[in-house]
């Protein structure tokens, strides 16, 4: 599938709860401002995921709220790496120790673990859960279970964990994972903020421009992802290489020119982008009505079409 603007949409992102056991406060809660008013089944993921490969989806991620927190979680992973070439995950770890083996078993190639602090103070503040070993107990789980390559996401904030960027590269390295550094978003509110965005996104906010600038003074090569236009920084760890990767987002053009993702919420409707609410198309909703594949065919067209950058240059 192509869009209006050239991009082919190859991914699908899935949000399949919106419950969560952490209360990030800048969560954005994958865009979804309000409470689902019904959260999709295990037949209708598989059945977005079903029309989304008719059409070229190649990749589904599993997201949140956290994933793990549904009781069918290995089912519907199960369920959709029948269907796609590669499904992963995002979660914050805290359950990965007793799923991992069960979700590698049922498919489940990565995981993304969000790990915003190595300071347990800094988590608590940052999470609202002083739960940090959990966390890192989770990720050697997931390595365990050959889940990889596993990614770190880390988002900067000033004043909480951007004094913290070098030991994270420094723990990625030894852990075998990749660093993701992500840009604060004026987006959510979402776990245990006020919803303010504009309060803690002027307190908090990083400009990652200064870190890529360390970052490119150190890298012994950096590369560009076609996906998104994010770039990736090689920096020598003894005979091997750590490895960072940049998403910055915000008012770049080239960032969103290389998005190929489609999204679903957790109440099963199609969402052309995160940043925006207003152009959402029912998908679920038509599977709860009998819908047949004309229609939900013409519903992820319609999504598709409605696809456009939202940052632009």
């Amino acid at each position: 599938m192509l869009d209006a603007y050239g991009r082919e949409v190859s991914s699908l992102r899935i949000s399949v709860t919106q419950e969560c056991n952490l209360s990030c406060f800048f969560c954005h809660r994958e865009g979804e401002c309000s409470a689902p008013s019904e959260r999709m089944s295990v037949g209708e993921i598989l059945k977005l995921v079903e029309v989304g490969r008719m059409l070229g989806v190649e990749k589904v991620k599993v997201t949140g709220g956290e994933p793990l927190l549904r009781p069918d979680i290995v089912e519907v992973v199960r369920g959709i790496s029948a269907l796609v070439e590669e499904v992963s995950l995002v979660t914050n770890g805290l359950l990965l120790r007793r799923f991992a083996g069960e979700l590698r078993e049922a498919g489940l190639r990565r995981v993304n673990v969000s790990l915003h602090s190595l300071d347990r103070r800094n988590y608590r503040a940052i999470t609202g859960a002083d739960r940090l070993e959990e966390a890192k107990d989770g990720i050697d789980a997931a390595l365990e279970n050959g889940l990889k390559p596993l990614k770190l996401n880390a988002v900067v904030l000033k004043g909480l964990n951007d004094s913290e960027i070098w030991d994270m590269v420094d723990f990625a390295f030894e852990k075998g994972a990749v660093l993701q550094l992500i840009e604060l978003q004026a987006i959510g509110g979402g776990g245990g903020g006020s919803g303010d965005a504009e309060g803690w996104f002027k307190e908090r906010y990083v400009d990652l421009s200064q870190i890529e600038s360390a970052l490119r003074k150190k890298a012994a090569k950096v590369l560009e992802r076609d996906f998104q236009r994010r770039r990736k920084y090689f920096l020598r760890r003894g005979a091997g290489e750590a490895e960072v990767e940049v998403v910055k987002p915000t008012h770049n053009s080239k960032f969103c020119m290389g998005c190929t993702r489609l999204r679903a919420t957790s109440d099963g409707r199609l969402k052309p982008c995160l940043m925006r609410t207003d152009n959402l198309v029912e998908f679920a909703s038509l599977v709860r009505a009998g819908a047949g594949e004309r229609e939900l065919v013409e519903a992820y067209l319609e999504a598709v079409r409605r696809r456009e950058p939202f940052w632009k240059g």
